[in-house]
């Protein structure tokens, strides 16, 4: 008995990836936006440190943020606490809280 092959079953697969977002993209995205925040808020205090920490700072921001999609979709339940507490750290030499804390506004 021969087979036949329908030429028209392989389009009932669709290939492509999905367009809708998931919970690791999200994520991943969001954390992605708050490291480029501190990013551009270190650029706008350029003069205000050394060459040496706005280096160190842009080295360290960039390997973070390589690795953020990584760090997401390991999907370890610590990934919260760990990108938490790099912001909280950026977030001592940026001061970026500072200025979006609406209870530190004069």
């Amino acid at each position: 008995m021969s087979r036949t092959v329908c030429p028209f079953s392989r389009l009932l697969v669709d290939a492509r990836p999905s367009r809708v977002p998931t919970a690791g993209t999200i994520r991943t995205n969001f954390y992605r936006e708050e490291f480029l925040k501190h990013q551009e808020c270190l650029h706008q205090q350029r003069d205000a440190y050394s060459e040496c920490t706005i280096t160190e700072m842009e080295t360290a921001l960039r390997r973070v943020m390589a690795r953020v999609d990584e760090l997401c979709a390991q999907g370890h339940a610590d990934v919260d606490l760990v990108v938490s507490r790099l912001l909280q750290t950026f977030d001592g030499v940026t001061k970026l809280s500072a200025w979006s804390d609406p209870s530190r506004i004069h």
